[in-house]
């Protein structure tokens, strides 16, 4: 997994959700949502939210990424 933020914002569209729905489910702003997509670390408690939200585990993904790199 390269850019977290990226990652989110990929499966976002790909659910065809909008970043107002997003927003709305973390209870915040929209500007949020879109600060979310910038970053490249982000506090694991909001990757779990997200994850949970989303229905996909961002952090098997990125344990996976650990995983390769150890390899």
């Amino acid at each position: 997994m390269e850019h977290i933020g990226r990652e989110i914002q990929r499966e976002l569209r790909r659910q065809e959700r909008t970043v107002t729905w997003l927003a709305r489910q973390l209870h915040c702003d929209r500007t949020n949502v879109y600060d979310i997509f910038k970053r490249n670390n982000i506090d694991v408690q909001l990757l779990i939210r997200i994850s949970q939200i989303l229905h996909r585990n961002f952090l098997r993904d990125l344990s996976e990424t650990i995983d390769e790199s150890v390899e």
